[in-house]
Order: structure tokens, then sequence, then C-alpha cells
């Protein structure tokens, strides 16, 4: 009976699937004549006696889906796909044929099996209040949605907003729901993580402030002076000085990442809660501390971070004690600042140089790890060779140059020119030239080497006496001045010296920067050659014949000429007498004129010259000298007169009468009045 009841089915199908196919909808038609089928046999199988009930449904929801099809029977659908309606004779169904089972591959339920699994399904419903707060279970996830079972008939969709300070949220995390409607419009359950937490938050946030216990906290934002961070759905203030131990450069960086804090304030009043992540960091750090320190050892290998730079150096955390590696600990090759070599928060091992009795002062290393450049130096490198380099340090008494990398050698600034006056490296050289040395030097147990670059050019001085003898004349270029004369270079290597006394014939030269400037060029005698001192004497007025010779007949003592004042000095004046081109002296007592003013600078008048030597080159004048002569010539003069009408009354005083006597008494009182006028 089953064999024919499946053979007629299959007869069927077959028939509706051909008329289907003939359809523009034949897709459609195809889904459904199974269906149909179905609906058929079970009309025919209904009206038989003994009718048995014939492929059982697996559950409920699987019946109610199949009994609208069986009312439908031919309904019209989009596609028209009746059957033909010729009798059938279709044989009483088979009570061990199991449609589910032949359409879908499910066995289907016997009667009381689906009342035990309704009952069962029944019991696992459970029902709850609104606006209560219950334990759920996370069992999907979407990449904005979480879908949370609490054993309702439902599930809850909750945002994963909610959840943003815990980004590890995974399925199978048991979380707490307030239950916001049981029923939405769409019939959905709506639940709500945010304000479960918001409902708990103060109790456990007093809870773990009791019992110092750690808890995880959302960075939500940045404020003044710290951070806002949602604990327990709590917003609380985290201080920025009690983010880390050490300084923080970017307060952003920690938005929107969720840390572990300690709650160190509540105050009830005001509903304010302040955390510290730096407290957690410290209690680590002092138990690391105290492991690290009681293992130190000179030599020992550690590994750190760098958390700071400065100029001198770098600061490590070694995990709770901080070590300092000097710049110069930093690199075999010179460096200008540690960053070159090291950067904020990178990782490195440095090895312990040395430390204080407390430990409190570790000295670290970093280049030491490494081989010292020196072993690689070349083995057959030796006085007098010649190398290359790289100029990486300058100084005022010389520069280093970088033979390979971490190998250095000094060129003293007296090995960069054959010239005796010293000069600034800088004049030769400047940092990152690629220069040419000879080896001068080289100590390979102190690790010191010395170069010098005038070596790879001949000494001038080798034939001095004869490109330069003594009185021959020469042009110089003025390189330097010193208080006490000017450098001349005659040619690279060959400096020479004008003393100040040197410069004029005529002119008192207090320092060189009053006669000439630097770069000018001078006309030089060679005066004196010092060949094993390497020193030249060099004179710019013997050029000229000494005027002096012919300054000694017209500036005879007594001589007087017009001057002009050039300056007035502490103890007197100088003055210029232009028509011979020379300078005399005049001291202050000498400087009072006629009326008793005192002559001023600039002020062009006639001196008389009271002092002259050709030797030293002296010539002293006076201008008060001048108007006391004339003065003194002039009474000379009167008292002269005086004398010669004196002699004549004399002579005529034998011959004298009262009237005469009268006379004289008168001539007498007229030379009175005249001695009290002057």
């Amino acid at each position: 009976m089953s064999e024919e009841n499946n053979k007629k089915a299959e007869e069927i199908a077959a028939n509706a699937k051909a008329k289907a196919e003939k359809t523009d909808a034949g897709k459609q038609a195809n889904e459904k004549t199974s269906e149909e089928v179905k609906a058929q046999t079970n009309e025919s199988g209904a009206d038989l006696p003994n009718d048995a009930e014939v492929a059982p449904k697996a559950t409920d929801e699987v019946k109610e889906e199949e009994a609208p099809k069986a009312q439908e029977k031919t309904t019209p659908t989009e596609v028209d796909v009746k059957t033909e309606e010729a009798p059938v004779e279709v044989a009483v169904a088979d009570e061990e044929f199991d449609w589910e089972e032949f359409e879908y591959g499910l066995k289907s339920k016997s009667k009381k099996e689906r009342e035990e699994l309704t009952k069962l399904y029944e019991e696992t419903i459970t029902t709850i209040d609104e606006h209560t707060v219950t334990e759920g279970k996370v069992i999907n996830m979407t990449d904005r949605e979480a879908i949370v079972d609490i054993g309702y008939k439902s599930e809850g969709v909750i945002s994963l907003n909610e959840f943003r300070y815990n980004p590890d949220l995974k399925v199978g995390d048991e979380v707490e729901v307030l239950v916001d409607k049981q029923e939405d419009k769409d019939g959905q359950l709506v639940l709500s993580h945010r304000k479960a937490r918001a409902i708990k938050a103060w109790d456990r946030v007093n809870l773990a402030f009791e019992n110092e216990e750690v808890v995880n906290g959302y960075v939500k934002c940045r404020t003044k002076g710290g951070m806002i961070v949602d604990v327990f759905g709590i917003e609380a203030f985290l201080p920025g000085s009690q983010i880390d131990v050490k300084p923080i450069r970017d307060y952003d960086a920690y938005v929107d990442k969720t840390m572990e804090f300690k709650v160190v304030k509540i105050n009830h009043e005001f509903k304010n809660v302040v955390v510290s992540h730096k407290a957690l960091i410290e209690e680590d750090l002092e138990e690391q501390k105290k492991e690290i320190i009681g293992k130190l050892e000179k030599g020992q290998v550690l590994e750190g971070v760098v958390k700071n730079i400065t100029s001198y150096g770098v600061f490590i955390d070694l995990g709770g004690v901080d070590g300092l590696v000097h710049i110069t600990d930093l690199s075999w090759s010179r460096i200008n600042h540690p960053s070159e070599v090291v950067e904020l928060d990178q990782k490195l091992n440095v090895v312990i140089l040395d430390f204080d009795e407390d430990k409190t002062r570790i000295q670290l290393g970093l280049k030491q790890l490494e081989a010292h450049p020196w072993d690689n130096l070349d083995k057959d490198l030796a006085i007098g060779d010649k190398v290359k380099g790289k100029v990486v340090v300058l100084a005022d008494y010389g520069a280093f140059v970088e033979i390979i990398p971490g190998v250095e050698g000094l060129i003293h600034v007296s090995e960069m020119s054959w010239s005796t006056h010293l000069r600034s490296a800088q004049d030769f050289m400047s940092v990152g030239d690629e220069v040419e040395a000879t080896v001068l030097t080289l100590d390979r147990e102190d690790r010191k080497m010395s170069l010098g670059i005038k070596q790879l050019t001949p000494d001038p001085w080798t034939d001095i006496t004869t490109k330069y003898p003594i009185g021959s004349k020469h042009k110089g270029t003025v390189r330097n001045f010193t208080n006490f004369g000017v450098f001349v270079e005659l040619e690279e290597g060959i400096d020479g010296l004008i003393h100040i006394s040197d410069l004029s014939w005529t002119k008192k030269v207090k320092h060189p920067s009053e006669f000439t400037s630097i770069g000018a060029v001078l006309d030089v005698v060679v005066l004196d050659v010092d060949v094993e001192n390497r020193r030249l004497s060099l004179g710019h007025k013997q050029v000229e014949d000494n005027p002096f010779d012919t300054y000694a007949t017209l500036l005879e003592e007594g001589s007087v000429l017009e001057g002009k004042v050039s300056e007035i000095v502490d103890k007197g004046a100088e003055v210029r007498f232009e028509n011979l081109g020379i300078e005399a002296f005049v001291p202050s007592r000498h400087m009072a004129k006629e009326d008793g003013t005192i002559i001023e600078k600039g002020e062009v008048t006639d001196f008389k010259i009271i002092e002259f030597n050709k030797d030293s080159r002296r010539v002293v004048a006076s201008k008060t000298e001048l108007h006391k002569a004339v003065k003194a010539e002039k009474e000379q003069v009167e008292k002269k007169q005086t004398k010669q009408a004196v002699k004549k009354i004399q002579t005529n005083v034998e011959r004298s009468t009262l009237g005469d006597l009268d006379a004289l008494s008168a001539l007498k009182e007229q030379m009175e009045k005249d001695e009290e006028g002057k």
C-alpha cells in the first residue's frame, strides 16, 4: 500500500511540474507543487474509512503552515498550476509513510512526543516584569548589535555603543540588562545595558572603593586637567597626574581606550568620583623595584624603556628603577644629541656600569654592548701614513676627524698650517668636510690618535733666509691685531709681526686698529729672522726715511710753530703740526693761555717748542711759555727805559733847583703809579 501511494504521488508531482514549466512563472509553481500534491493526497485520504494520521507534523509551526495549503487545494496563485480533476484512485495512506521525512528529511514526532516538547518549551519561558534588572547572556553579535537572551520567549537587541567600555565582549558573556519593555510595536523585547549599569553603578563604585578593587573604565574624552572615564556607567574624573608615573605628552592617545583604574576618592554629596591608573602602576613598580634592586650587579644586561631624553643623556626605566645612560655611553661614534640614537618609549638593552651603595643612582651604558671600534682599526696603520676622514667636531683648539665609525683623530690647530700665528680651526675647515691627513701619533692602548694636514705640503721655513733676507722689502696682508702689534701674512705659512712702535715715525699709535685694518695690504721691511723659533720681525715705518733727521733743525728749542690740538689726554694734550706731519705733547701746566683759559680740542694756535729729542722722537711744546716770554720781554723793555730816565735825571742833579726837585718828585710818583698798574 505504501509503495502504491508513493508511486501515485510521484505521478501527480510530475504532471504538475510539466504544466508549470509551460507558464512564465514556472519557477514559483515548482516551489508549490509538492505542497499541492500533499494537500490532494491528504484530502483523498480523509474520505477513506479507517483513516489514520498520515505524515504527522514535527512541530506546531509546520502544522500551522500546511493547514492553509490543504484548504486552498486548487486556489489560483500567480500561475495556475491546477492538476487534472480526473477521478483518481487513491489508496488509503499507509500509517508507516512519513510525509515530513519524505519532503523535508525530518522524522515526525508522535502526539505524545509533541505534547512533551510543548510542555518543556513552556517551562523554559519565564515571566519578567518591566523596569527590572536581570542577567542575560550574549548569544550572538553583529557589527553594531549584541543579541542577549534573558530566558524570555524572545531575545533582546542591544547596541554595541552601550558596551564601549568593554571591547572584549564576546558571545557567551553574562551581562546585566534592564527590561524596558516586554514588547514594542513590533513585538520585540526591549533591553538596556546602560540603564542597568547606572542603577547598580553607585553600589559597585562604593564597594570597589571600600575593598580597593581594580575596576575597568572607558576613557570617553579629554577635559581640563585630565580625562573623563566611564566607570560602571558613571562619569568619573581621571586627573592628568594620575594617568601614568611618567609625564604624559599626548592626552588624546588615551581617548577611546579601556583601562584599569582604582577608585581613590568619592564625594557623595556632589556625586563625584575620582579614579587613578597611576596607583596601580606604582603598586606594580614598587614590587618590581624591590626585585630588581636586589638582583643588580655590575655588567648585568637588562631591558628597559626610554623614559626621558635630555641634552646630557637618557633616563631608562628598568621596571620601576630609573638609570642614566650618559651621552658618551650611547654610541662609540660622536653624537650631538641623544635623540640621534634613541627615541622616547623605545625598548632597548643596557648594561649596568656602576651604582651607588643605596642603588638609587644607576649608571648604564648602551655602546658597551658592542665591540669597541678601535678593535676594527687596520692593524697595519702606522705613523706617517695618510688617512681620510670626516670632520665631526670643531673646537678652538682643533678638529676631530672620524677615520672609521667610532675611531677619531685630533688635528690640532697648530698642525693645520705652517704659520706660527695660531688661528681657529674654523678658519681651515667645517663640520662635515672630508679631509686627508697624516698620522702623527698612534696609541692603540689608550685609543688616541693625532693627525696633521700641514705635513701634506712642504715646509716654507726651510729656505726662509733666502726668500726673506733682512732688509728686504715685501707686501703683506694684515691678518690679526694684538695690543702690541700687527700680524702680517707674507705667504701661506709665513707670518711676521710688526711691533706697534714700528708702524709710524711720527704718529703715536695706541692700538693697531687706529693705524690699519684687517685685510689691508702693507709695505714691510724684514727686520729680523729667527729660523729656530719660526719668528719674523717686520717694520712698516722703515719703508721710509726717518723724518726726525730733518726735524732737528726745524724743531729747535724756543722755536714757535702753529699747531692744532688733536686730543686732550689725562696729563695734557696732543698737538699736531700739519705742515711737518709730526705730533708734540703739551703738559697740563703748559696749556694755559694768556687770559688764563685752557686750550681746547680742535683749537689752532701758536706753540713754543720746549724740548726735542731725536733718538726717542720726543717733542714737547708749550702754550704758557709762549705768552710768558712775550710778557717778560715787555717788562724788560720797560725796565730798561726806566733806568735810562733815572740816569738822565741824576746827571743833572747838580744843576737842580727847587723847581727841578718838584719835577723829580712828580716823576717818582708817576713811576710808582705805573708799577701799581702793572
